[in-house]
């Protein structure tokens, strides 16, 4: 049964092909356009191009169809605001400002030395100057709580403006948000002890304090049932102690009467011996 269903197969698609022959000499020798496209079986032909088959009205209808937008669009980039986008690109990098010679120099090598072609690490350091620069007391000091957050909203800044870009980057999340800890801690010292320093840093920086939320807890039925208790348990206790005082006090004012009465004795007799 199996050779004989093989051998059925094959004869089969031995006719088809002979077929496809078949129609395509005819094709071939009288031309594509005296053929209608609809009297060609698409089983027998379906290897072939319809181009080659069918007239030039249907090609006409064919391209005449509108096109599906199979490829997406290219996607434009999004600017991202940048804190390091407002410095001059004229501006000097860091080490060389002080040097005089560098303002003398030709253009080529003064793009050399400005931030035009400096590194992203090299804008940052500038751009923390500039903070330091705002709240710093003097020009020796680096050591202030107003310079440790000057420093510190530089590096927070620099993570927001990473992950904007990256916002999967959890590593840099963790160290931004350990650092906005720390410049909260300092922003509360510098508030409880140095008001007008606190709202300095504040205006200069650019920074919104704001207070930490309220304790909040949400109300559930075993918690209100804890409460009930511990309210309950705390009464009974306020009463036996209120019940241990009075004893104590009425423990007190026997003893004081007695005393009264043997010292009252006492002054009765030392009168009568002296009389």
């Amino acid at each position: 049964m199996s050779l004989r269903n093989v051998f059925s197969s094959t004869s089969h698609a031995l006719k088809k092909w002979n077929a496809v022959i078949y129609l395509k000499r005819i094709i071939t020798s009288v031309g594509p356009q005296h053929v209608p496209c609809a009297t060609v079986a698409p089983r027998l032909l379906s290897h072939w191009s319809a181009s080659n088959i069918c007239n030039t009205k249907t090609n006409e209808n064919l391209n005449s169809q509108p096109v599906r937008q199979y490829a997406r669009a290219a996607r434009k980039k999004q600017e991202i605001p940048s804190q390091l986008s407002d410095l001059p690109p004229s501006m000097l990098k860091l080490e060389y400002t002080s040097v005089p010679l560098a303002q003398t120099t030709d253009g080529i090598v003064k793009r050399l030395l400005s931030l035009e072609l400096a590194s992203h690490s090299e804008k940052l350091r500038v751009k923390q100057e500039e903070l330091i620069a705002k709240v710093q007391r003097d020009k020796n000091d680096r050591t202030s709580t107003e310079v440790k957050v000057a420093i510190l909203t530089a590096r927070i800044r620099n993570f927001q403006d990473h992950l904007l870009k990256h916002p999967k980057d959890k590593a840099n999340k963790r160290r931004m948000l350990m650092s906005i800890d720390r410049r909260k801690k300092k922003l509360k010292f510098l508030r409880r002890t140095h008001y007008d320093t606190f709202e300095h840093v504040c205006k200069q920086l650019g920074i919104t304090y704001t207070f930490p939320p309220e304790y909040h807890r949400r109300a559930t039925r075993r918690w209100q049932a804890k409460k009930a208790l511990c309210i309950k348990v705390f009464k009974e206790v306020q009463k036996q102690k209120a019940a241990q005082k009075a004893k104590a006090k009425l423990a007190v004012t026997p003893l004081s009467s007695e005393t009264a009465e043997a010292t009252s004795t006492e002054t009765h007799g030392a009168a009568a011996h002296s009389s």
